[in-house]
Protein backbone atom coordinates (compact mmCIF):
# COMPACT_ATOMS: atom_id res chain seq x y z
CA UNK A 1 0.00 0.00 0.00
CA UNK A 2 1.32 3.43 -0.99
CA UNK A 3 0.94 5.47 2.19
CA UNK A 4 2.31 8.61 0.56
CA UNK A 5 -0.37 8.48 -2.14
CA UNK A 6 -3.08 7.71 0.41
CA UNK A 7 -1.96 10.65 2.57
CA UNK A 8 -1.91 12.99 -0.44
CA UNK A 9 -5.46 12.02 -1.40
CA UNK A 10 -6.70 12.10 2.19
CA UNK A 11 -5.33 15.62 2.75
CA UNK A 12 -7.11 16.93 -0.34
CA UNK A 13 -10.45 15.48 0.73
CA UNK A 14 -12.75 16.85 3.41
CA UNK A 15 -14.38 13.98 5.30
CA UNK A 16 -17.35 16.21 6.11
CA UNK A 17 -18.07 16.66 2.39
CA UNK A 18 -17.72 12.96 1.59
CA UNK A 19 -19.89 11.74 4.47
CA UNK A 20 -22.28 14.66 3.95
CA UNK A 21 -22.90 13.48 0.38
CA UNK A 22 -24.22 10.22 1.81
CA UNK A 23 -25.94 11.10 5.09
CA UNK A 24 -27.35 14.43 6.30
CA UNK A 25 -24.95 16.19 8.70
CA UNK A 26 -25.71 19.06 11.05
CA UNK A 27 -23.07 21.37 12.51
CA UNK A 28 -22.97 21.31 16.30
CA UNK A 29 -20.03 23.14 17.85
CA UNK A 30 -16.83 22.33 16.02
CA UNK A 31 -18.07 18.90 14.84
CA UNK A 32 -20.84 17.64 12.59
CA UNK A 33 -23.45 15.07 13.60
CA UNK A 34 -25.61 12.66 11.63
CA UNK A 35 -27.58 9.44 11.92
CA UNK A 36 -25.10 6.56 11.91
CA UNK A 37 -25.58 4.34 8.84
CA UNK A 38 -23.86 1.36 10.48
CA UNK A 39 -26.59 0.52 12.99
CA UNK A 40 -30.31 1.17 13.50
CA UNK A 41 -29.90 4.74 14.68
CA UNK A 42 -32.86 7.04 15.39
CA UNK A 43 -30.89 9.87 17.00
CA UNK A 44 -27.80 11.42 15.38
CA UNK A 45 -25.00 9.57 17.16
CA UNK A 46 -22.21 9.84 14.57
CA UNK A 47 -19.75 12.68 15.10
CA UNK A 48 -17.57 13.84 12.20
CA UNK A 49 -14.54 15.99 12.96
CA UNK A 50 -13.35 18.34 10.24
CA UNK A 51 -10.30 19.19 12.34
CA UNK A 52 -9.16 15.58 12.82
CA UNK A 53 -10.76 14.19 9.64
CA UNK A 54 -12.21 11.20 11.47
CA UNK A 55 -15.70 10.01 12.42
CA UNK A 56 -16.92 8.19 15.52
CA UNK A 57 -20.30 6.75 16.45
CA UNK A 58 -20.91 7.08 20.18
CA UNK A 59 -23.46 4.27 20.06
CA UNK A 60 -22.00 1.44 17.95
CA UNK A 61 -18.39 2.80 18.11
CA UNK A 62 -17.87 2.72 14.34
CA UNK A 63 -14.71 4.79 13.88
CA UNK A 64 -12.29 5.69 11.13
CA UNK A 65 -11.22 8.11 8.43
CA UNK A 66 -12.64 8.93 5.01
CA UNK A 67 -11.31 5.68 3.50
CA UNK A 68 -12.83 3.39 6.11
CA UNK A 69 -16.16 5.20 5.89
CA UNK A 70 -16.36 4.65 2.14
CA UNK A 71 -15.20 1.04 2.48
CA UNK A 72 -17.91 0.23 5.03
CA UNK A 73 -20.65 2.39 3.51
CA UNK A 74 -20.16 1.47 -0.16
CA UNK A 75 -18.90 -2.09 0.54
CA UNK A 76 -15.67 -1.56 -1.38
CA UNK A 77 -12.03 -2.31 -0.59
CA UNK A 78 -9.27 0.19 0.20
CA UNK A 79 -7.94 0.39 -3.36
CA UNK A 80 -11.40 1.19 -4.69
CA UNK A 81 -11.91 3.89 -2.06
CA UNK A 82 -8.48 5.39 -2.80
CA UNK A 83 -9.12 5.30 -6.55
CA UNK A 84 -12.57 6.93 -6.18
CA UNK A 85 -11.30 9.73 -3.94
CA UNK A 86 -8.14 10.26 -6.00
CA UNK A 87 -10.17 10.82 -9.16
CA UNK A 88 -12.52 13.10 -7.23
CA UNK A 89 -9.72 15.46 -6.12
CA UNK A 90 -7.55 15.24 -9.25
CA UNK A 91 -4.73 13.04 -7.95
CA UNK A 92 -3.23 10.59 -10.45
CA UNK A 93 -4.39 7.14 -9.34
CA UNK A 94 -3.96 5.43 -12.72
CA UNK A 95 -1.34 3.06 -11.27
CA UNK A 96 -3.86 1.53 -8.89
CA UNK A 97 -5.03 -1.76 -10.37
CA UNK A 98 -8.63 -2.54 -9.49
CA UNK A 99 -9.86 -6.10 -9.65
CA UNK A 100 -13.21 -6.53 -11.33
CA UNK A 101 -15.60 -7.79 -8.69
CA UNK A 102 -17.78 -10.71 -9.55
CA UNK A 103 -20.86 -11.96 -7.79
CA UNK A 104 -23.40 -14.68 -8.32
CA UNK A 105 -25.83 -12.03 -9.59
CA UNK A 106 -23.57 -10.52 -12.27
CA UNK A 107 -25.22 -12.59 -14.99
CA UNK A 108 -28.67 -11.45 -13.84
CA UNK A 109 -27.73 -7.76 -13.96
CA UNK A 110 -26.27 -8.32 -17.43
CA UNK A 111 -29.57 -9.86 -18.60
CA UNK A 112 -31.47 -6.80 -17.41
CA UNK A 113 -28.91 -4.45 -18.90
CA UNK A 114 -29.29 -6.17 -22.26
CA UNK A 115 -33.10 -6.06 -21.94
CA UNK A 116 -33.05 -2.31 -21.26
CA UNK A 117 -31.05 -1.68 -24.43
CA UNK A 118 -33.31 -4.02 -26.40
CA UNK A 119 -36.47 -2.22 -25.27
CA UNK A 120 -34.92 1.21 -25.89
CA UNK A 121 -33.95 0.20 -29.40
CA UNK A 122 -37.52 -0.95 -30.08
CA UNK A 123 -38.95 2.39 -28.99
CA UNK A 124 -36.55 4.39 -31.13
CA UNK A 125 -37.19 2.26 -34.24
CA UNK A 126 -40.16 2.37 -36.63
CA UNK A 127 -42.12 -0.16 -34.52
CA UNK A 128 -42.11 2.31 -31.67
CA UNK A 129 -43.86 5.20 -33.44
CA UNK A 130 -47.28 4.58 -31.94
CA UNK A 131 -45.84 4.17 -28.44
CA UNK A 132 -43.83 7.39 -28.80
CA UNK A 133 -46.97 9.23 -29.94
CA UNK A 134 -48.72 7.98 -26.81
CA UNK A 135 -45.82 9.15 -24.61
CA UNK A 136 -45.95 12.54 -26.31
CA UNK A 137 -49.61 12.88 -25.32
CA UNK A 138 -48.43 12.28 -21.75
CA UNK A 139 -45.82 15.06 -22.13
CA UNK A 140 -42.94 12.59 -22.08
CA UNK A 141 -40.40 13.76 -24.64
CA UNK A 142 -37.14 12.30 -25.95
CA UNK A 143 -35.09 13.82 -23.10
CA UNK A 144 -37.26 12.11 -20.48
CA UNK A 145 -37.22 8.86 -22.47
CA UNK A 146 -33.42 8.95 -22.51
CA UNK A 147 -33.03 9.95 -18.84
CA UNK A 148 -35.28 7.19 -17.53
CA UNK A 149 -34.30 4.59 -20.19
CA UNK A 150 -37.91 4.08 -21.27
CA UNK A 151 -38.42 1.38 -23.91
CA UNK A 152 -40.97 -0.81 -25.63
CA UNK A 153 -41.66 -4.55 -25.58
CA UNK A 154 -42.86 -5.97 -28.89
CA UNK A 155 -46.16 -7.67 -29.61
CA UNK A 156 -44.22 -10.70 -30.83
CA UNK A 157 -44.27 -13.80 -28.67
CA UNK A 158 -40.66 -14.57 -27.84
CA UNK A 159 -38.14 -12.13 -29.41
CA UNK A 160 -36.36 -11.15 -26.17
CA UNK A 161 -36.32 -14.70 -24.81
CA UNK A 162 -34.73 -16.01 -28.01
CA UNK A 163 -32.06 -13.30 -27.96
CA UNK A 164 -31.18 -14.04 -24.33
CA UNK A 165 -31.04 -17.79 -24.94
CA UNK A 166 -28.60 -17.11 -27.78
CA UNK A 167 -26.51 -15.24 -25.22
CA UNK A 168 -26.26 -18.46 -23.18
CA UNK A 169 -29.03 -17.71 -20.65
CA UNK A 170 -31.04 -20.79 -19.73
CA UNK A 171 -34.83 -20.57 -19.55
CA UNK A 172 -34.89 -21.45 -15.84
CA UNK A 173 -32.81 -18.37 -15.02
CA UNK A 174 -34.94 -16.14 -17.26
CA UNK A 175 -38.10 -17.47 -15.60
CA UNK A 176 -36.66 -16.92 -12.12
CA UNK A 177 -35.72 -13.29 -12.74
CA UNK A 178 -39.05 -12.32 -14.30
CA UNK A 179 -38.09 -11.79 -17.94
CA UNK A 180 -39.64 -14.94 -19.42
CA UNK A 181 -42.30 -17.51 -18.70
CA UNK A 182 -41.30 -20.92 -20.03
CA UNK A 183 -40.29 -20.14 -23.61
CA UNK A 184 -41.95 -16.75 -24.17
CA UNK A 185 -41.57 -13.14 -23.11
CA UNK A 186 -43.34 -11.87 -19.97
CA UNK A 187 -43.87 -8.43 -21.50
CA UNK A 188 -45.70 -7.94 -24.79
CA UNK A 189 -46.58 -4.63 -26.44
CA UNK A 190 -46.06 -2.48 -23.37
CA UNK A 191 -44.11 0.70 -22.71
CA UNK A 192 -41.27 -0.43 -20.46
CA UNK A 193 -40.08 1.55 -17.45
CA UNK A 194 -36.90 0.15 -15.85
CA UNK A 195 -36.86 -0.18 -12.06
CA UNK A 196 -33.54 0.42 -10.30
CA UNK A 197 -31.91 -0.69 -7.08
CA UNK A 198 -30.19 1.83 -4.80
CA UNK A 199 -26.92 1.48 -6.72
CA UNK A 200 -28.63 2.39 -10.01
CA UNK A 201 -28.66 -1.10 -11.55
CA UNK A 202 -31.81 -2.16 -13.41
CA UNK A 203 -33.42 -5.03 -11.48
CA UNK A 204 -36.97 -5.07 -12.85
CA UNK A 205 -39.54 -3.47 -15.12
CA UNK A 206 -42.97 -1.98 -15.02
CA UNK A 207 -44.73 -2.43 -18.34
CA UNK A 208 -47.64 -0.06 -19.16
CA UNK A 209 -50.34 -0.71 -21.72
CA UNK A 210 -50.91 2.01 -24.31
CA UNK A 211 -53.42 0.33 -26.64
CA UNK A 212 -55.43 -2.58 -25.21
CA UNK A 213 -57.37 -1.20 -22.25
CA UNK A 214 -58.75 -4.64 -21.37
CA UNK A 215 -55.44 -5.60 -19.77
CA UNK A 216 -54.10 -4.49 -16.40
CA UNK A 217 -52.63 -1.01 -16.78
CA UNK A 218 -49.26 -1.99 -15.27
CA UNK A 219 -47.44 -5.31 -15.20
CA UNK A 220 -44.53 -5.33 -12.74
CA UNK A 221 -41.63 -7.74 -12.38
CA UNK A 222 -42.20 -10.32 -9.65
CA UNK A 223 -39.89 -10.28 -6.63
CA UNK A 224 -36.60 -12.03 -7.40
CA UNK A 225 -33.18 -12.48 -5.83
CA UNK A 226 -32.19 -9.00 -7.09
CA UNK A 227 -35.58 -7.25 -7.02
CA UNK A 228 -37.19 -6.83 -3.62
CA UNK A 229 -39.62 -3.91 -3.51
CA UNK A 230 -39.23 -3.41 0.21
CA UNK A 231 -35.47 -2.87 -0.09
CA UNK A 232 -35.42 -0.22 -2.82
CA UNK A 233 -36.66 3.29 -3.47
CA UNK A 234 -37.19 4.26 -7.08
CA UNK A 235 -34.87 7.09 -8.23
CA UNK A 236 -32.72 6.78 -5.07
CA UNK A 237 -29.44 6.68 -7.00
CA UNK A 238 -30.32 9.94 -8.79
CA UNK A 239 -32.01 11.69 -5.86
CA UNK A 240 -29.03 11.34 -3.46
CA UNK A 241 -27.18 14.45 -4.62
CA UNK A 242 -30.34 16.54 -5.11
CA UNK A 243 -31.55 15.70 -1.60
CA UNK A 244 -28.22 16.81 -0.16
CA UNK A 245 -28.48 20.15 -1.98
CA UNK A 246 -32.20 20.71 -1.26
CA UNK A 247 -31.88 19.33 2.31
CA UNK A 248 -35.12 17.36 1.96
CA UNK A 249 -36.61 14.42 0.07
CA UNK A 250 -40.10 14.19 -1.42
CA UNK A 251 -41.60 10.70 -1.15
CA UNK A 252 -44.16 9.63 -3.77
CA UNK A 253 -46.07 6.43 -4.48
CA UNK A 254 -45.14 5.50 -8.02
CA UNK A 255 -42.34 5.88 -10.53
CA UNK A 256 -44.54 7.92 -12.91
CA UNK A 257 -44.94 10.56 -10.20
CA UNK A 258 -41.16 10.82 -9.89
CA UNK A 259 -40.71 10.99 -13.66
CA UNK A 260 -43.35 13.72 -13.94
CA UNK A 261 -41.76 15.74 -11.13
CA UNK A 262 -38.41 15.57 -12.91
CA UNK A 263 -39.96 17.20 -16.01
CA UNK A 264 -40.50 20.37 -13.95
CA UNK A 265 -37.03 20.27 -12.40
CA UNK A 266 -37.88 18.52 -9.11
CA UNK A 267 -35.39 15.67 -8.73
CA UNK A 268 -35.10 15.24 -4.95
CA UNK A 269 -37.83 12.61 -5.21
CA UNK A 270 -38.12 8.89 -4.57
CA UNK A 271 -41.01 6.46 -4.97
CA UNK A 272 -42.08 3.62 -2.70
CA UNK A 273 -43.54 1.50 -5.53
CA UNK A 274 -46.73 1.19 -3.47
CA UNK A 275 -48.09 2.51 -0.18
CA UNK A 276 -46.14 0.34 2.28
CA UNK A 277 -42.96 1.53 3.98
CA UNK A 278 -40.48 -1.03 5.27
CA UNK A 279 -37.70 -0.72 7.86
CA UNK A 280 -35.12 -0.97 5.08
CA UNK A 281 -36.76 1.91 3.22
CA UNK A 282 -36.84 4.02 6.39
CA UNK A 283 -33.08 3.48 6.73
CA UNK A 284 -32.61 4.54 3.10
CA UNK A 285 -34.71 7.68 3.65
CA UNK A 286 -32.68 8.57 6.74
CA UNK A 287 -29.56 8.44 4.59
CA UNK A 288 -31.10 10.96 2.20
CA UNK A 289 -32.39 13.55 4.64
CA UNK A 290 -33.90 14.08 8.09
CA UNK A 291 -36.55 16.30 6.44
CA UNK A 292 -39.15 14.35 4.49
CA UNK A 293 -42.16 15.58 2.52
CA UNK A 294 -44.82 12.97 1.83
CA UNK A 295 -46.64 13.46 -1.47
CA UNK A 296 -48.77 10.37 -1.91
CA UNK A 297 -52.00 10.07 -3.87
CA UNK A 298 -54.93 12.24 -2.80
CA UNK A 299 -57.43 9.36 -2.63
CA UNK A 300 -58.55 7.60 0.55
CA UNK A 301 -55.86 4.91 0.26
CA UNK A 302 -53.17 7.59 -0.20
CA UNK A 303 -54.37 9.53 2.85
CA UNK A 304 -54.43 6.34 4.93
CA UNK A 305 -50.89 5.50 3.78
CA UNK A 306 -49.70 9.04 4.53
CA UNK A 307 -50.96 8.80 8.12
CA UNK A 308 -49.30 5.44 8.71
CA UNK A 309 -45.99 6.34 7.07
CA UNK A 310 -45.88 9.73 8.81
CA UNK A 311 -46.25 8.11 12.23
CA UNK A 312 -43.50 5.58 11.42
CA UNK A 313 -41.10 8.35 10.36
CA UNK A 314 -41.88 10.53 13.39
CA UNK A 315 -40.95 7.61 15.65
CA UNK A 316 -37.51 7.68 14.00
CA UNK A 317 -37.00 11.34 14.86
CA UNK A 318 -37.54 12.49 11.27
CA UNK A 319 -39.29 15.79 10.55
CA UNK A 320 -42.27 15.08 8.29
CA UNK A 321 -44.38 17.39 6.16
CA UNK A 322 -47.26 16.55 3.82
CA UNK A 323 -48.39 17.78 0.42
CA UNK A 324 -52.16 17.23 0.33
CA UNK A 325 -53.38 16.72 -3.24
CA UNK A 326 -57.00 17.58 -4.10
CA UNK A 327 -59.62 15.65 -6.08
CA UNK A 328 -58.00 12.24 -5.65
CA UNK A 329 -55.09 13.36 -7.83
CA UNK A 330 -51.67 11.78 -7.82
CA UNK A 331 -48.57 13.98 -8.43
CA UNK A 332 -48.42 12.92 -12.08
CA UNK A 333 -52.00 13.92 -12.94
CA UNK A 334 -51.89 17.04 -10.75
CA UNK A 335 -48.80 18.41 -12.53
CA UNK A 336 -50.31 17.58 -15.94
CA UNK A 337 -53.58 19.34 -15.04
CA UNK A 338 -52.33 22.34 -13.08
CA UNK A 339 -48.72 22.83 -14.14
CA UNK A 340 -45.38 23.50 -12.51
CA UNK A 341 -46.17 26.63 -10.49
CA UNK A 342 -49.20 25.15 -8.72
CA UNK A 343 -47.24 22.07 -7.70
CA UNK A 344 -44.23 24.09 -6.54
CA UNK A 345 -46.65 26.15 -4.48
CA UNK A 346 -47.86 22.97 -2.77
CA UNK A 347 -44.26 21.98 -2.02
CA UNK A 348 -43.54 25.38 -0.46
CA UNK A 349 -46.73 25.28 1.64
CA UNK A 350 -46.46 21.64 2.75
CA UNK A 351 -48.22 21.05 6.09
CA UNK A 352 -46.49 19.76 9.18
CA UNK A 353 -47.54 16.13 9.54
CA UNK A 354 -49.28 16.79 12.86
CA UNK A 355 -51.41 19.53 11.27
CA UNK A 356 -52.31 17.25 8.36
CA UNK A 357 -53.22 14.42 10.73
CA UNK A 358 -55.35 16.68 12.92
CA UNK A 359 -57.10 18.08 9.84
CA UNK A 360 -57.97 14.58 8.63
CA UNK A 361 -59.12 13.46 12.09
CA UNK A 362 -61.34 16.55 12.33
CA UNK A 363 -63.18 15.54 9.17
CA UNK A 364 -64.41 12.41 10.97
CA UNK A 365 -65.71 14.14 14.12
CA UNK A 366 -69.41 14.76 14.80
CA UNK A 367 -69.19 18.05 16.70
CA UNK A 368 -72.79 17.71 17.88
CA UNK A 369 -71.51 15.03 20.26
CA UNK A 370 -69.68 16.30 23.38
CA UNK A 371 -68.05 12.89 23.74
CA UNK A 372 -66.56 13.09 20.24
CA UNK A 373 -65.43 16.68 20.83
CA UNK A 374 -63.60 15.69 24.02
CA UNK A 375 -62.02 12.72 22.26
CA UNK A 376 -60.89 14.96 19.40
CA UNK A 377 -59.37 17.56 21.75
CA UNK A 378 -57.43 14.85 23.60
CA UNK A 379 -56.22 13.45 20.27
CA UNK A 380 -54.95 16.89 19.22
CA UNK A 381 -53.11 17.26 22.53
CA UNK A 382 -51.53 13.81 22.07
CA UNK A 383 -50.27 14.92 18.67
CA UNK A 384 -48.96 18.15 20.17
CA UNK A 385 -46.60 16.31 22.54
CA UNK A 386 -44.79 14.90 19.47
CA UNK A 387 -43.86 18.41 18.30
CA UNK A 388 -40.56 20.00 19.36
CA UNK A 389 -41.39 23.58 18.37
CA UNK A 390 -42.88 25.45 21.41
CA UNK A 391 -44.33 28.22 19.22
CA UNK A 392 -46.15 25.65 17.07
CA UNK A 393 -47.53 24.04 20.24
CA UNK A 394 -48.76 27.36 21.65
CA UNK A 395 -50.51 28.21 18.36
CA UNK A 396 -52.26 24.81 18.43
CA UNK A 397 -53.42 25.21 22.03
CA UNK A 398 -54.70 28.76 21.47
CA UNK A 399 -56.57 27.64 18.36
CA UNK A 400 -58.20 24.79 20.32
CA UNK A 401 -59.10 27.11 23.21
CA UNK A 402 -60.78 29.60 20.88
CA UNK A 403 -62.57 27.01 18.74
CA UNK A 404 -64.10 25.12 21.66
CA UNK A 405 -64.31 27.98 24.17
CA UNK A 406 -62.03 26.24 26.66
CA UNK A 407 -59.58 28.00 28.97
CA UNK A 408 -56.01 27.99 27.62
CA UNK A 409 -54.72 27.04 31.09
CA UNK A 410 -56.97 23.99 31.15
CA UNK A 411 -55.55 22.77 27.84
CA UNK A 412 -52.00 23.54 28.96
CA UNK A 413 -52.42 21.50 32.16
CA UNK A 414 -53.80 18.55 30.19
CA UNK A 415 -50.97 18.90 27.63
CA UNK A 416 -48.33 18.85 30.41
CA UNK A 417 -49.97 15.78 32.01
CA UNK A 418 -49.90 13.91 28.69
CA UNK A 419 -46.28 14.94 28.15
CA UNK A 420 -45.30 13.60 31.60
CA UNK A 421 -47.14 10.32 30.93
CA UNK A 422 -45.34 9.97 27.61
CA UNK A 423 -41.94 10.56 29.27
CA UNK A 424 -42.72 7.86 31.86
CA UNK A 425 -43.69 5.37 29.14
CA UNK A 426 -40.48 6.12 27.26
CA UNK A 427 -38.43 5.66 30.41
CA UNK A 428 -40.04 2.25 31.04
CA UNK A 429 -39.52 1.16 27.43
CA UNK A 430 -35.88 2.21 27.63
CA UNK A 431 -35.45 -0.02 30.69
CA UNK A 432 -36.83 -2.94 28.70
CA UNK A 433 -34.30 -2.51 25.88
CA UNK A 434 -31.20 -4.64 26.45
CA UNK A 435 -28.35 -2.20 26.92
CA UNK A 436 -25.10 -2.51 25.05
CA UNK A 437 -22.55 -4.21 27.27
CA UNK A 438 -20.06 -1.64 28.45
CA UNK A 439 -16.64 -2.92 29.47
CA UNK A 440 -15.54 -1.24 32.69
CA UNK A 441 -12.00 0.09 32.53
CA UNK A 442 -9.84 0.36 35.62
CA UNK A 443 -7.51 3.29 36.20
CA UNK A 444 -4.56 1.43 34.67
CA UNK A 445 -6.33 0.77 31.34
CA UNK A 446 -7.56 4.36 31.28
CA UNK A 447 -4.03 5.63 31.92
CA UNK A 448 -2.61 3.50 29.07
CA UNK A 449 -5.29 4.65 26.63
CA UNK A 450 -4.89 8.27 27.68
CA UNK A 451 -1.12 8.12 27.09
CA UNK A 452 -1.68 6.60 23.64
CA UNK A 453 -4.25 9.29 22.87
CA UNK A 454 -1.74 11.96 23.91
CA UNK A 455 0.84 10.36 21.60
CA UNK A 456 -1.58 10.59 18.66
CA UNK A 457 -2.28 14.27 19.27
CA UNK A 458 0.99 15.68 20.69
CA UNK A 459 4.31 15.02 18.96
CA UNK A 460 6.36 15.85 22.07
CA UNK A 461 4.64 13.09 24.07
CA UNK A 462 6.06 10.51 21.65
CA UNK A 463 9.59 11.68 22.43
CA UNK A 464 8.81 11.68 26.16
CA UNK A 465 7.54 8.06 26.07
CA UNK A 466 10.78 7.03 24.33
CA UNK A 467 13.16 8.94 26.60
CA UNK A 468 11.44 7.63 29.75
CA UNK A 469 11.61 4.04 28.39
CA UNK A 470 7.96 3.61 29.34
CA UNK A 471 6.82 0.01 28.97
CA UNK A 472 3.06 -0.34 28.55
CA UNK A 473 1.50 -3.29 30.36
CA UNK A 474 -0.01 -5.38 27.56
CA UNK A 475 1.09 -6.51 24.12
CA UNK A 476 -1.56 -4.63 22.12
CA UNK A 477 -0.76 -1.29 23.75
CA UNK A 478 2.98 -1.88 23.34
CA UNK A 479 2.56 -2.69 19.63
CA UNK A 480 0.36 0.38 19.07
CA UNK A 481 2.87 2.56 20.90
CA UNK A 482 5.70 1.16 18.76
CA UNK A 483 3.73 1.80 15.57
CA UNK A 484 3.08 5.40 16.59
CA UNK A 485 6.78 5.93 17.32
CA UNK A 486 7.83 4.30 14.05
CA UNK A 487 5.30 6.31 12.02
CA UNK A 488 6.41 9.57 13.64
CA UNK A 489 10.09 8.84 12.97
CA UNK A 490 9.38 7.93 9.35
CA UNK A 491 7.10 10.84 8.44
CA UNK A 492 8.17 13.49 10.96
CA UNK A 493 4.56 14.21 11.94
CA UNK A 494 1.55 12.20 13.04
CA UNK A 495 -2.01 12.86 11.91
CA UNK A 496 -4.68 10.54 13.28
CA UNK A 497 -6.52 10.26 9.93
CA UNK A 498 -3.33 9.25 8.08
CA UNK A 499 -2.10 6.96 10.85
CA UNK A 500 -5.47 5.19 10.68
CA UNK A 501 -4.80 4.33 7.03
CA UNK A 502 -1.29 3.15 7.93
CA UNK A 503 -2.52 0.51 10.44
CA UNK A 504 -5.85 -0.41 8.85
CA UNK A 505 -4.64 -3.96 8.05
CA UNK A 506 -3.38 -4.57 11.59
CA UNK A 507 -6.65 -5.77 13.11
CA UNK A 508 -5.20 -6.54 16.54
CA UNK A 509 -4.26 -2.93 17.27
CA UNK A 510 -6.97 -1.34 15.08
CA UNK A 511 -9.58 -2.47 17.58
CA UNK A 512 -7.63 -0.81 20.40
CA UNK A 513 -7.24 2.39 18.36
CA UNK A 514 -11.00 2.47 17.64
CA UNK A 515 -11.74 2.19 21.34
CA UNK A 516 -9.32 5.01 22.16
CA UNK A 517 -10.69 7.32 19.46
CA UNK A 518 -14.26 6.64 20.59
CA UNK A 519 -13.34 7.38 24.23
CA UNK A 520 -13.67 10.64 26.08
CA UNK A 521 -9.98 11.46 26.46
CA UNK A 522 -8.13 14.76 26.82
CA UNK A 523 -6.21 15.86 23.73
CA UNK A 524 -3.54 18.03 25.34
CA UNK A 525 -1.47 17.65 28.49
CA UNK A 526 1.36 19.13 30.51
CA UNK A 527 4.58 17.34 31.41
CA UNK A 528 3.56 17.06 35.06
CA UNK A 529 0.18 15.58 34.16
CA UNK A 530 1.80 13.17 31.71
CA UNK A 531 4.21 11.93 34.39
CA UNK A 532 1.26 11.21 36.67
CA UNK A 533 -0.10 8.85 34.02
CA UNK A 534 3.39 7.35 33.63
CA UNK A 535 3.49 6.65 37.36
CA UNK A 536 0.10 4.90 37.23
CA UNK A 537 1.38 2.65 34.43
CA UNK A 538 4.63 1.93 36.27
CA UNK A 539 2.69 1.21 39.46
CA UNK A 540 0.65 -1.33 37.54
CA UNK A 541 3.85 -2.93 36.24
CA UNK A 542 5.26 -3.20 39.77
CA UNK A 543 2.07 -4.78 41.10
CA UNK A 544 2.01 -7.29 38.28
CA UNK A 545 5.67 -8.18 38.92
CA UNK A 546 5.03 -8.56 42.68
CA UNK A 547 2.09 -10.81 41.86
CA UNK A 548 4.28 -12.91 39.55
CA UNK A 549 7.08 -13.22 42.16
CA UNK A 550 4.60 -14.10 44.90
CA UNK A 551 3.20 -16.95 42.80
CA UNK A 552 6.75 -18.07 42.00
CA UNK A 553 7.70 -18.07 45.67
CA UNK A 554 4.74 -20.30 46.52
CA UNK A 555 6.05 -22.89 44.09
CA UNK A 556 9.68 -22.57 45.24
CA UNK A 557 10.89 -25.25 47.72
CA UNK A 558 14.48 -24.00 48.23
CA UNK A 559 14.56 -21.63 51.29
CA UNK A 560 17.52 -19.67 49.85
CA UNK A 561 15.67 -19.04 46.58
CA UNK A 562 12.56 -18.06 48.54
CA UNK A 563 14.65 -15.53 50.46
CA UNK A 564 15.95 -14.03 47.21
CA UNK A 565 12.39 -13.65 45.88
CA UNK A 566 11.27 -12.02 49.16
CA UNK A 567 14.13 -9.51 48.83
CA UNK A 568 13.11 -8.70 45.25
CA UNK A 569 9.52 -8.12 46.39
CA UNK A 570 10.75 -5.88 49.23
CA UNK A 571 12.80 -3.75 46.81
CA UNK A 572 9.90 -3.41 44.42
CA UNK A 573 7.63 -2.27 47.25
CA UNK A 574 10.25 0.23 48.41
CA UNK A 575 10.52 1.58 44.85
CA UNK A 576 14.16 0.54 44.47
Amino acid sequence: MNNDLASEVRRKVDIVDIIGERIPLTARGKNFFGVCPFHDDSNPSMSVSREKQIYTCFSCHATGNVFTFLMDYEHIDFKEALHYLGEKVGVDVSNISLKKKSSKNDKLYEAYDFSVKYFQNNLSSSVGREAKKYLATRNIDDDVIKEFQIGLSLSTYDDLTKLLVKKKYDLTTLNNIGLSSDDHDIYNDRIMFPLYDVAGSVVGFSGRIYKDVSQNKYLNTKETSIFKKGEILYHYHIAKEECRLKKCVIVMEGFMDVIRASTIGIRNTVALMGTALTKQQIQLLKRLSSNIILCLDGDEAGVHATLGIGDSLLEQGIEVKVISLPDDDDPDTFILKHGENRFLGLVDSALHFSDFKIKKLREQVDFRSDEEKVSYINTVLKEAIKIDDPIHIEVMLKKLAKEFDIGYNTLEIRYNDLKSENKSKKAVSQLEIPKRQVVKKDKYIKAVEQILYFMLNNDWVISQVESEHLVLPNEQSRVLSSEIIYYYKKYGVITVADFYTYIQDKEDILELLNGILAGDYNETTTKDELFLYFSVVRDYGVKQEIKRLTNSMKKEVDPLEQAKIVEKIRKLRMGE
